[in-house]
């Protein structure tokens, strides 16, 4: 129940503190701390009580709760938290009572967005070794698709389920829950390219617009360009929405340097192969060295190393790299995501928000940029807004697995769901090492022992030279300091105990 006292009121399923100005900015052990006195308006709560209420079963240093009480006194108005020297602390403002709900207004709906999905377009060139090109081309018209707020648009990882297959598009636009679908097939031989693509209405399986081009290789990106604006035409006018025409400037003018890009992007998007696709990365920007995206996602799989040896270094560099790549293109996706990434495991929280935040607004579409939003907002004290985020990435790309159950399952055990953290992990064919800490906590918390202790011994097999406190170094991401606290808690008590 919301908890209205003078001009604020504590929004308690939102975890969200409203004063007179909009809302007032607490972690989320501040937020508790204030639940907590509001619930005993005028009693005096020893500091005891609120260890216990707040961080249970965590040791914390006095001073820690100091600067929580503080940062709840500079937030309320002067007089409201009072210390009780030798007692605790009250609250002493006027008396809270129970907020009456705001009166449901009902409003007409606005329409729902028109949804698309791109299947992996047919390689007509009769080599297999050719389908990373024609993969690149759908990925990059998914990508441009995808900076129309206009539009929902489904990613890549699950329009390429449906690969190779003689597809029924309305089975298609069903499983994917899509009104559109666009198909297409690439021609690459030699210097020239043909292109084939038709947008088509899945209610009706009605062609709306078809079109081929047959183009020199270096005018792909023009070809590209025109698919997208076409498809944005066509779908803007059955939403009755405007779409201002959006022309893209090159990535690279040299081919090669394209090439090599296209294939490391068949990489990052996976674990097991996101470090193997550095090599050809690297490649892209020896030889076209101004080309930003593919610094961009070179600075990404700089950054995510950490995960591996827990070396802060690589952040430093990533960072550094992503840097350089927004100097190339200020509006490069992958460059602000890869920012906010580094940004965000270096816990300078502020700076993270505002680089990812931008990426989102530059791509809403794309879920990873909104899976590693949601990474935040769960390191923020968010976790609840954090799902939320991941219900938008995975809407995007509703048959991945992989990492959006990884990220899932880490916001999870942060907002205490453990059996449904658990039951993430358990779709995941093989559980990364990182998380498995996670599986420790959430196992401990509901009373699975000898899960626990499994658990910890397959963490410790993993990095056999390092201590818990090495090993957890990774996970050290949390702006509240009591949460990393009670993890190491809990993984010293299984220690101990097995």
């Amino acid at each position: 129940m919301d908890m209205q006292f003078g001009n604020y009121r504590l929004k308690r399923a939102e975890r969200l503190l409203v004063g007179s100005k909009g809302p007032v900015e607490l972690s989320a052990r501040s937020f508790d701390i204030l639940a907590l006195l509001l619930a005993n308006p005028d009693v005096v709560i020893s500091k005891g009580e609120i260890f216990d209420a707040v961080w249970p079963g965590v040791v914390v240093e006095e001073n820690t709760l100091q600067v929580h009480m503080s940062a709840l006194r500079k937030a309320l108005d002067a007089g409201m938290i009072t210390t009780v020297h030798g007692r605790g602390y009250k609250y002493s403002g006027p008396r809270p009572v129970a907020a009456a709900a705001a009166p449901a207004v009902k409003e007409a709906s606005p329409p729902p967005k028109p949804s698309i999905a791109v299947l992996p377009f047919d390689n007509m060139s009769g080599d297999r070794e050719q389908d990373y090109f024609s993969d690149g081309i759908t990925e990059d018209i998914i990508a441009e698709l995808g900076k129309f707020r206009e539009f929902l648009v489904i990613a890549r990882n699950s329009s390429f389920q449906f690969r190779g297959k003689a597809n029924d598009v309305s089975e298609v636009a069903k499983k994917l829950g899509v009104q559109y679908v666009v198909e297409g097939s690439v021609r690459k031989i030699g210097n020239r390219v043909r292109v084939s693509v038709q947008l088509i209405d899945a209610s009706s399986t009605a062609h709306i617009w078809a079109e081929h081009y047959d183009r020199e290789l270096d005018d792909i990106f023009a070809i590209q360009d025109e698919i997208t604006q076409m498809i944005s035409a066509r779908l803007a006018r059955q939403a009755r929405t405007a779409v201002t025409s959006r022309a893209k400037s090159r990535p690279t003018g040299n081919m090669t340097a394209y090439d090599w890009y296209l294939r490391a992007l068949q990489m990052t998007g996976v674990y097991d192969t996101v470090l193997g696709a550095e090599p050809f990365l690297q490649k892209a920007v020896v030889l076209d060295p101004g080309f930003a995206g593919a610094h961009a996602i070179l600075s990404f799989v700089e950054s995510i190393k950490v995960y591996w040896d827990n070396n802060p270094d690589h952040l430093h560099a990533g960072l550094g790299m992503a840097i350089s790549a927004l100097q190339m293109d200020p509006e490069e996706t992958y460059g602000h995501l890869a920012a906010g990434f580094a940004l965000l495991y270096l816990h300078r929280f502020k700076e993270a928000e505002t680089s990812l935040d931008r990426a989102a607004t530059l791509n809403p579409n794309d879920p990873f940029v909104r899976s590693i939003r949601a990474l935040l907002l769960n390191y923020t004290g968010r976790p609840e807004a954090a799902l939320r985020e991941m219900d938008e990435a995975q809407r995007r790309d509703p048959f991945a697995v992989g990492w959006f159950e990884d990220f899932r399952g880490i916001i999870l055990t942060t907002a205490g769901r453990y059996r449904e953290a658990i039951a993430c992990y358990g779709k995941m064919a093989s559980v990364p090492s990182w998380s498995l800490v996670h599986l420790v906590v959430c196992h401990d918390e509901l009373g699975e022992v000898e899960q626990a202790k499994a658990n910890l011994a397959k963490v410790k097999a993993c990095w056999p030279a390092m201590t818990i406190d090495e090993i957890l170094d990774v996970d050290d991401v949390f702006e509240d300091p009591a949460v990393f606290a009670r993890y190491r808690s809990i993984l010293q008590r299984v220690e101990a105990n097995t």
